[in-house]
């Protein structure tokens, strides 16, 4: 593996970022949790991000942080599933096939919560005096995981995964209704 500055990779997979940041914002408002600031893209660090009100019920704040995962998941394999069967399946693709999948794999490498959701998370969840303690227990492994996705990110695990919801599950889909 190559190293390319983080920067460099975020400004060619902005797509990805203003999604993430759509997810966040998008869960606050279906929580019912005010927004106050939204930066969907940056050239800077962080990339994006959404301020909102502190959360009256602890949960909201487990679905708020990982409201980009379930988002850009689904967001990028409805983007791919059209361009991923011609260009995997038949190697027939056009230019629109190609860009369709340029957006899928950019949504999908931001799918992963940051190390920032992560730590709102865990100070919201964890040191929350209302904080039931099933959701506490739920919390330390999405903290985790969401610590060894950023790990791994270095070993670029969120363009593997970018490229499997957008390459993968599609002809996967496909293989399984056949």
């Amino acid at each position: 593996m190559f190293f390319i500055p983080g920067i460099i990779i975020t400004i060619v997979t902005f797509p990805g970022v203003v999604a993430h940041e759509l997810a966040h914002q998008l869960f606050c408002r279906l929580c019912g949790v005010a927004v106050f600031e939204v930066k969907y893209f940056q050239a800077a660090n962080p990339a994006g991000y959404v301020i909102h009100e502190p959360v009256r019920n602890p949960v909201h704040q487990l679905w708020i942080g990982i409201g980009p995962f379930i988002v850009n998941t689904l967001l990028a394999a409805i983007i791919a599933f059209p361009a991923a069967i011609p260009v995997m399946k038949f190697s027939s693709g056009n230019s629109l096939d190609y860009l369709l999948l340029y957006l899928s794999i950019s949504i999908g490498m931001h799918a992963f919560p940051s190390i920032g959701d992560a730590k709102t998370m865990w100070n919201t969840l964890w040191h929350g005096e209302d904080t039931p303690k099933w959701l506490k227990v739920v919390t330390v492994p999405v903290v985790g995981i969401i610590y060894a996705g950023a790990l791994g990110s270095f070993f670029w695990l969120d363009l593997f995964y970018g490229m499997g919801v957008s390459l993968g599950l599609p002809v996967l889909l496909i293989k399984m209704m056949a």
